[in-house]
């Protein structure tokens, strides 16, 4: 990260939001990057690929991104409903035995329902008696009229459908 970090600092850029994680044994980083419009992405792209070639880093993209103005409300979901925000209001956990399709029933239940997934985490561990127990941790933001309730609701079928637990709670509000 010293590395990363220092050719954005060559660069001018300043480095607005960041996720870094231990994933399966890979180190992996996903930067957000502001800087002035006359930033040299030539120039950056070639320091980061040297710095990316002597650390033995696996793979590197750069993409210039738009402003982020209207991704919450961009295009409706399958349901219609927009969400009303980008900023989580609740945390989703769910745990159970691993099988294909948990993801998939948790993502889509919360899609159908206008559910915005600001975070997603999991992991795979060892569970009772050397069984692979799979857990994943969102941070959602529910869309205008939809309610901590409301979700309790909407997992009940994928906790039946799955065979997972699922909690739902309230999330508290960092004050910077």
């Amino acid at each position: 990260m010293a590395a990363l970090s220092g050719d954005l600092l060559a660069h001018e850029l300043n480095l607005e939001d960041s996720q870094m994680s231990i994933l399966h044994g890979h180190f992996t980083v996903v930067l957000i990057v502001a800087g002035a419009d006359t930033t040299d992405l030539a120039g950056l792209r070639a320091d980061l690929e040297r710095t990316a070639e002597r650390l033995s880093l696996e793979a590197l993209s750069l993409s210039e991104l738009g402003d982020g103005e209207g991704e919450a409300t961009g295009e409706a979901t399958e349901s219609g409903k927009r969400p009303s925000s980008s900023e989580p209001t609740c945390i989703v956990t769910v745990y159970g035995a691993d099988h294909p399709g948990i993801v998939h029933a948790v993502a889509s239940a919360l899609a159908e329902s206008a559910v915005n997934i600001t975070d997603l985490q999991t992991r795979l561990g060892s569970g009772h008696e050397g069984s692979e127990l799979y857990a994943m941790m969102l941070e959602v933001a529910l869309p205008a009229g939809f309610s901590e309730a409301d979700l309790e609701i909407l997992f009940e079928g994928v906790r039946r459908e799955q065979g997972v637990q699922a909690t739902v709670r309230a999330l508290e509000q960092d004050v910077l």
